[in-house]
């Protein structure tokens, strides 16, 4: 991590006291609890697939999503040798901070009601999903900025991530509770725009992405253990009911498995050393994971699933072997831990297996779960067609969103 002065230290201190307080205040005019008739609050023009009501709401399952996000993901930045000291701290720090924000712009987006916003368990969940976009989006940028960066990142991050999934999930009706776009592809290119604008010709220099010198890779097998146990819980926390729940979490598991044999499939051949590494099964976790963000609730089948998640685990070794030297040499751009292999493109080709998908949102295919899948085609006001052109529009906007904010970000937050 960058050396810092005292005055930085008093920057960081400074930052971190005046957002507390800010946030303390904010949420003392108008957060509340939700009440029992909280589903009220979900109304028909708006998406909820992901924010149902709290009755009948499982805690364990809240437990699981946030130990994804605090230990799956924070500690998948610490494999980096040169970073692994104040990596961990930094993923934690960005965690309290985002929490908090989530549940403001989030509450303000999707639970403001007679000006107060309702919070409950799904409150939380939902602002873990925004949490983990952000750790996404730090990735790429991981080592290069100080903690008062990370802040100011995290801020308009967390606003912008925050926009783009109301645009897509409330105002268009795009199916993505799993976050392939929202969460995976948001935050890698994010992330990496900011990093774009913060290249340093005399600074930045393209070395080797997974800089895990002699030492084992303990936080690897720690976080990649925590990614196999706690992501089905992640993946089908959003379900609207429990009946819903089986799709999500089986498509989850072998994508997982196939993604991981896929990328030791390569990664032999593509490596002199051929040594079996604890951050390749880590990646391959990783983007196994992204491509059933959107896809993991859909008509996968097993079959369907093990084809998409080996060829997501083809992604990383040919990312890293061959993507990540011209992304750093050709366009400027030094991805620490490698999100554009890993979240960025396994999102988009995820988002692009749900559009397809989607093309079967049929009763005949989907039977009783696709008024929970696909409510609007199954009320009737939209066909199958539409729900594809609507999910093929989601990528755009959100590469769109997520470049321009990065710039913007990086030019005018973090120089």
């Amino acid at each position: 991590m960058p050396e810092y002065t005292t005055a930085s230290r008093f920057r960081l201190s400074g930052l971190c006291f005046l957002l507390q307080i800010i946030t303390i205040i904010i949420f003392a005019v108008f957060v509340r609890y939700s009440p029992e008739s909280s589903p009220g609050f979900c109304s028909q023009q708006l998406n909820c697939s992901w924010r149902n009501q709290d009755a009948g709401f499982q805690h364990p399952r809240f437990r699981d999503v946030h130990l994804q996000a605090l230990l799956g993901f924070g500690l998948l930045v610490a494999f980096l040798s040169r970073y692994r000291p104040g990596s961990v701290a930094i993923s934690i720090l960005i965690m309290a901070f985002a929490i908090q924000w989530a549940v403001l712009i989030q509450g303000f987006l999707h639970f403001f009601l007679n000006g107060k916003i309702y919070v409950g368990a799904q409150s939380m969940v939902s602002a873990d999903f925004c949490t983990a976009a952000i750790l996404i989006s730090t990735g790429a940028v991981l080592g290069r900025v100080n903690p008062v960066q990370m802040l100011l990142l995290t801020l308009m991050g967390v606003i912008l991530f925050s926009l783009n999934e109301y645009i897509l999930l409330s105002l268009m009706g795009v199916r993505d509770s799993r976050g392939s776009l929202t969460v995976h592809t948001f935050g890698a290119y994010f992330g990496l725009m900011v990093s774009r604008i913060l290249h340093q010709p005399h600074m930045d220099k393209c070395k080797k992405q997974q800089d895990t010198g002699n030492q084992p890779d303990v936080f690897a097998v720690v976080g990649t253990i925590y990614l196999w146990i706690f992501w089905p819980s992640f993946t089908s926390a959003t379900t609207v009911r429990e009946n819903a729940e089986p799709w999500a979490v089986l498509n989850t598991y072998f994508s997982l498995a196939a993604s991981t044999l896929a990328t030791l499939v390569l990664s032999p051949v593509l490596h002199e050393e051929g040594t079996l590494r604890m951050v390749q099964i880590q990646d391959a976790t990783l983007a196994g994971a992204a491509m059933m963000g959107m896809a993991g609730e859909m008509l996968v089948t097993p079959f369907g699933a093990l084809i998409a998640g080996f060829l997501a685990g083809l992604i990383p070794p040919l990312g890293f072997r061959f993507l990540t030297p011209v992304l750093c040499s050709r366009l400027k751009t030094q991805d620490t831990c490698g999100v554009h292999n890993v979240h960025g493109l396994p999102g988009i080709l995820g988002a692009l297996l749900g559009t397809l998908l989607t093309a079967l949102a049929t009763a005949d295919a989907y039977g009783g779960r696709l008024e929970f899948i696909f409510p609007l085609v199954a009320q009737g006001s939209w066909t199958a067609t539409d729900q594809v052109l609507c999910q093929l529009c989601g990528l755009p906007i959100t590469l769109l969103l997520a470049t321009l904010g990065g710039s913007l970000t990086g030019e005018f937050c973090l120089r």
